[in-house]
């Protein structure tokens, strides 16, 4: 299992409630660790993607610093929905933003990881997708990748709230795939309640119809690898508010009767 692998396994085993030990948080660490890019891998990759030395004549540091994604016979790398990004812009900075939030999360008195978060908060500010305003392609999605990082690893309220106000601002720009909602979604699960609960209340009547009302099909790979992350952010979201509390032990689980995915209905009030 290489890096990449790792750290979709793990980020999945979370957000299903998954409990780690110390040792095995250690042992992810390390393994991360060992990943981090060598120079003339990362000088290789700045010549692929035109910018030399990862810096513009603005300033703005594009792509990663630490963690450069494999070749992957030059397909891009897939995100934790399975997702295949078309540039990578969005692919090499969710292999890098994700690496480092796993690993600031399990050594964050780490010095080398405190460096690498430092350095790429630095980074990210000098970015259209991590601190302006911006729509546009692929930057929409990997300022959603940044969210999810600044959840886990700042508390600057200030950024972050950029974060989510550069999603309500272009989100409705065009038709997006489903990812993007469920990114956020994930997003607002992640953050602390003061910050996530006013944007979870915009959404609190659809969730709670998803988790009341529908039902996934587990017929696939990606379907048993991705729908039950899905009923996981909705009960993360609202079991943020004390009326849901009772939700919070609760799972999804595949019916008998027709083979398909259902939060547990027993449990909603």
């Amino acid at each position: 299992m290489d890096a990449y692998e790792l750290m979709i396994k793990t980020n999945r085993f979370i957000i299903k409630d998954g409990k780690l030990t110390d040792g095995q948080k250690a042992g992810i660490v390390r393994r991360l660790l060992a990943a981090k890019s060598d120079k003339n891998t990362k000088e290789r990759f700045y010549r692929g993607v035109k910018y030399p030395n990862n810096t513009d004549i603005s300033g703005r540091r594009m792509y990663p610093d630490f963690f450069i994604p494999p070749s992957n016979n030059g397909k891009k790398l897939k995100t934790i929905f399975n997702q295949t990004p078309k540039t990578q812009l969005f692919s090499a900075n969710m292999y890098e933003l994700e690496i480092i939030r796993l690993l600031f999360m399990f050594a964050p008195g780490d010095l080398t990881v405190g460096e690498m978060t430092a350095k790429t908060l630095e980074r990210l500010r000098t970015t259209c997708f991590g601190s302006m305003d911006d729509g546009k392609g692929e930057c929409f999605d990997t300022s959603l990748v940044v969210l999810r990082f600044l959840a886990a690893v700042s508390n600057d309220t200030e950024l972050i709230k950029s974060r989510i106000n550069n999603y309500h601002a272009h989100a409705g720009d065009k038709t997006r795939p489903w990812f993007a909602r469920w990114y956020f979604w994930l997003c607002l699960s992640e953050l602390p309640s003061g910050t996530a609960e006013p944007e979870i209340m915009k959404y609190k009547d659809e969730m709670r119809n998803w988790l009341e009302n529908k039902s996934c099909v587990m017929n696939s790979d990606h379907d048993k690898a991705v729908h039950p992350l899905l009923f996981y952010i909705l009960r993360n979201c609202l079991c943020k508010f004390p009326e849901f509390s009772y939700i919070k032990e609760s799972h999804p689980f595949v019916s008998e009767k027709d083979g398909r995915l259902y939060f547990e209905m027993s449990k909603i009030l």
